[in-house]
């Protein structure tokens, strides 16, 4: 089966580094196949017999063992990341009018409720929830009045992973 595995923080803003090549080797250690990633950001696609439950806790036990940090992680299969993909508007896009991101979420907060508890101004932006995320399109001229910068500061932004509608595409095989 196919997985694609998203990684929480790392490499972000040159902390908690985590070499993509390193990253690769580990994940081939582990008897995973076709192993490849995408972007420096913590995105790696690859194959696996086992299902979702072993695959996060192999990643888990290895991870712990390895690094000196924690690294959140969430595991999707290549169906899971296309439905999301699939459920995001084709006119929404990042170009230098909007802006579209998509959250991952981790299973405490994967629930439609969590978009009524978000810090978020919903009028200046469209939101939507699909199992296993929550996607926005907002247009540029609004972020600010949107108070999407709060997000970062609220207890639930650790239950989740954000990319950009590029990468949330390209990882479900939308766009190469």
């Amino acid at each position: 089966m196919k997985y694609i595995a998203l990684f929480r923080g790392i490499n972000v803003g040159g902390n908690r580094k985590v070499d993509m090549k390193q990253l690769r080797t580990l994940f081939e250690s582990l008897g995973f196949s076709q192993v490849s990633t995408y972007i420096n950001s913590g995105n790696i696609l690859f194959e696996s017999e086992l299902d979702t439950k072993s695959v996060l806790m192999k990643i888990q036990n290895c991870f712990h063992n390895t690094f000196d940090f924690e690294i959140p992680t969430i595991v999707k299969t290549e169906n899971e990341m296309k439905k999301i993909a699939k459920s995001i508007p084709e006119e929404w896009q990042n170009d230098p009018t909007q802006r579209t991101d998509v959250a991952y979420l981790f299973p405490e907060a994967d629930s439609k409720k969590i978009i009524e508890e978000l810090p978020l101004k919903i009028e200046f932006l469209e939101i939507r929830y699909i199992k296993g995320a929550i996607f926005w399109n907002i247009k540029r001229e609004n972020v600010n009045k949107s108070q999407l910068a709060k997000l970062i500061s609220h207890k639930l932004y650790k239950s989740m992973t954000i990319r950009n509608v590029n990468t949330a595409r390209f990882l479900a095989g939308e766009k190469e």
